[in-house]
């Protein structure tokens, strides 16, 4: 955390003549950009600091309660400016902050940071602040999940045409298909929840993970170094730190934090192309609102731009995983520094991108629009020929031979075909069937051959059980949420 800087005023630059980044300007949430703001960052720093000079005085160190006083009442009193100034002449970020802080505390200047290295304080927050990200994704993508599900479970009889190669295949339902998108969304649900779980606080440790500096602030009482450091800890609301740390934590906890993100992002953007396809079918639509505007040339079109947006921004999603995968790689032995740039970026961008897909995503999924017409003009147009198993079984029971009626189903069905390739009429095989006399015996069944519900196998059964057993468990740590709905920035 400690790398050098030279931003001077440029917290200030902020209008409209300066880069701001669209992601807090144009899309994530307020709350998400505020756990990621410089005000967030160095009032944590402080309140670590005040922690470890509670913590440090309960042990025994010569710390007075003016001093603690004097800090518990300077948390939220940082000049920003001087702390510019500072870094700008110190090259050095978590030093300026210790000279601003001491500034406004001068009783207790001599024990900020007592024995601690930047670390304390830069990873420390890091982790307080990964901690409390996920815990403003995790109800977010609940509450998508929630909305899905009430989706899947109204259309889980609707029969539509599946597709694979993106090629017409059996029947499926739209409830069901809208259960795949659920599916991965919950295990991306269980995946952020258990990384959450298992982040674990740096803790007291030192320039190089030995707590030798504390050590000898408590004249070699290993039992008091053990105390302080779990103090510490308990005081951030973690249950465990590290054993083992470098001067940093291992950087493997940030690849496990961004590739749980990334697959988040990956299920986002698959989600989102279907809806794309689908809209270009015509057969399901994103909300469009009235005064949206489609084209500034073609005033027809409705583009699904929310649905464009979340891959847009899932593919920079996906990305961002190689910034930590390459930054663990080459911390040579405790630590080097070229990680602390690198981390700046790519961590605040993860979570701000994934907060906007998520809200997002919640806004599209609160009001898709599906057109069960055109759903049915294309199940028709494709059904006869998935229909013709099922018309030589019927022939067969009715006394026909199972040869013959395979012939007469294969001329029938490649006229039906060239009507539709080269000619562009529709699918005729039914018609042509009812027209020829050796399909008499089986021609009342017909309409019943030709139920697109018989197609589906146990689709709607599957939403059913997949929604009960699967889905609502997982949705009730977070039932008080629920009704909360997306609010996009643009």
């Amino acid at each position: 955390m400690a790398a050098a800087g030279d931003r001077g005023g440029r917290e200030a630059a902020c209008g409209h003549d300066s880069y701001r980044s669209p992601l807090a300007s144009r899309y994530a949430s307020p709350e998400m950009c505020f756990l990621f703001s410089d005000k967030y960052k160095f009032r944590t720093w402080r309140q670590l600091w005040l922690w470890l000079a509670e913590a440090e005085q309960t042990l025994g160190l010569p710390i007075t309660d003016e001093q603690i006083q004097e800090m518990k009442s300077n948390l939220d009193n940082i000049d920003f400016r001087m702390a510019a100034e500072e870094e700008k002449q110190l090259r050095h970020d978590v030093m300026a902050h210790v000279h601003t802080f001491a500034h406004c505390c001068p009783k207790a200047a001599s024990i900020i940071h007592l024995g601690a290295t930047s670390c304390y304080v830069g990873d420390n927050t890091d982790l307080i602040i990964l901690r409390n990200a996920f815990d403003l994704l995790l109800p977010k993508l609940a509450r998508v999940i929630s909305r899905l599900a009430d989706f899947a479970k109204e259309q889980a009889d609707l029969p539509t045409l599946g597709f694979t190669h993106f090629q017409p295949a059996q029947l499926t339902t739209v409830g069901k298909r809208c259960c795949l998108w659920i599916q991965d969304l919950c295990m991306d649900l269980q995946n952020l929840k258990r990384v959450r779980d298992e982040l674990r606080f740096r803790g007291v440790k030192g320039t190089t993970g030995t707590q030798a500096s504390f050590l000898q602030l408590f004249e070699g009482d290993d039992q008091k170094v053990e105390q302080l450091d779990k103090m510490v800890t308990e005081k951030a609301g973690f249950k465990r730190a590290f054993i083992i740390t470098g001067q940093t934590y291992t950087r493997k906890v940030d690849i496990e934090v961004l590739s749980v993100l990334a697959s988040l992002g990956a299920s986002v953007h698959k989600i989102c192309t279907d809806i794309r396809l689908l809209a270009n079918l015509k057969e399901m639509e994103e909300p469009f609102e009235k005064q949206q505007i489609g084209s500034s040339a073609m005033p027809y079109k409705r583009n699904p731009m929310r649905s464009e947006r979340c891959c847009s921004l899932a593919r920079h999603l996906m990305a961002l995983v190689m910034d930590p995968l390459q930054t663990a790689s080459v911390q040579w032995f405790e630590r080097t520094l070229d990680d602390s740039a690198n981390r700046r970026i790519c961590l605040a961008e993860a979570f701000l991108t994934a907060d906007t897909v998520l809200n997002t995503l919640q806004n599209i999924s609160e009001g898709l629009v599906v057109y069960p017409k055109v759903i049915e003009r294309r199940v028709r147009q494709e059904l006869p020929f998935m229909a013709t198993e099922n018309v030589i079984m019927a022939m067969v029971k009715a006394g026909g031979n199972r040869q013959d009626c395979h012939e007469k189903i294969r001329v029938l069905s490649q006229q039906a075909a060239a009507v539709v390739k080269q000619e562009g009429g529709d699918n005729d095989l039914i018609e042509r069937i009812q027209a020829d006399a050796y399909f008499s015996p089986i021609h009342s069944q017909l309409d019943h051959l030709l139920d697109p519900s018989s197609f589906t196998g146990r689709a709607s059964q599957q939403v059913q059980r997949f929604l009960e057993e699967e889905v609502c468990p997982l949705l009730k740590p977070y039932e008080s949420v629920m009704k909360v709905k997306a609010e996009l920035c643009l």
